[in-house]
């Protein structure tokens, strides 16, 4: 299971600006939305960021919305 539907409609927003920010089609978020396919880990920390949330609360594993802090390794 996934929250992106819920965080999508929470946020007045449609299928095609969410795809839009994932750069895919609005058919392809579709099948997310429907979990006919599952996101990449890329797409799911793109949508937590976007959201300001954890991953675990995009895949149901809290009901904590607020994101983690920040890890203080980055990115080389």
């Amino acid at each position: 299971m996934i929250r992106i539907r819920e965080l999508r409609e929470d946020n007045d927003l449609y299928q095609k600006d969410i795809a839009k920010i994932l750069n895919i089609s609005q058919q392809q978020y579709a099948r997310y939305e429907s979990e006919e396919n599952q996101l990449s880990y890329d797409g799911l920390i793109k949508l937590a960021k976007f959201y300001n949330t954890s991953i675990d609360y995009l895949l149901y594993l809290t009901d904590e919305r607020a994101p983690y802090p920040e890890s203080v390794i980055k990115d080389k």
